[in-house]
């Protein structure tokens, strides 16, 4: 138990996992445990008051779409929740970007196959970069979302860096 999340083993409840993650956790080598949750409660702030789980152990997952010309690049970014994605600095330099802002709802929804506010580093499409804040790796356990808004999926933090795609950046989450 984390808080008060009933957690299983991710791969005995695949119908807690959107198809994309599910295929991921098939593939990867880590440990992966998912909850069921209320899906009214799965943003954050809510979550963890509902789950009695602290804010240093919840991490959000946001994608971002940086644009130079018509060129278009996206990434994904994990940080804490006590934390905001440096959005404008960090990552749009990584992206090489003239400007950077959060993606559009129904492009992440169609690109990631997942459900918004259930977006989570594992399964992402391949040619992203998953940027993730050198914080989130030294949590013992962090929660992030399972693609799903009905649960959440549970990694030990130091598990992320071994994600496809994972770029570990210092910095890259800020004081909220």
């Amino acid at each position: 138990m984390l808080g008060r999340l009933p957690l299983v083993p991710a791969l005995d409840r695949p119908d807690l996992l959107a198809p994309p993650v599910l295929a991921a956790l098939q593939a990867w080598q880590g440990r992966a445990e998912v909850a069921e949750i209320d899906a009214e409660l799965a943003d954050t702030a809510a979550f963890c008051a509902a789950y009695d789980v602290g804010l240093d152990a919840s991490a959000n997952c946001v994608v971002v779409a940086g644009k130079r010309g018509d060129d278009v690049r996206h990434a994904a970014c994990v940080v804490l929740a006590t934390t905001r994605a440096d959005v404008n600095g960090v990552v749009r330099k990584r992206l090489d970007a003239r400007k950077a802002s959060f993606a559009p709802r129904e492009q992440t929804v169609e690109t990631t196959g997942m459900e918004f506010g259930g977006i989570t580093p594992v399964g992402l499409p391949a040619d992203w970069p998953v940027l993730v804040d050198a914080a989130v790796l030294e949590a013992p356990f962090v929660v992030v979302g399972s693609g799903l808004r009905r649960s959440k999926l549970v990694l030990v933090g130091a598990a992320l860096a071994d994600l496809p795609g994972v770029e570990v950046v210092e910095g890259l989450g800020q004081p909220g």
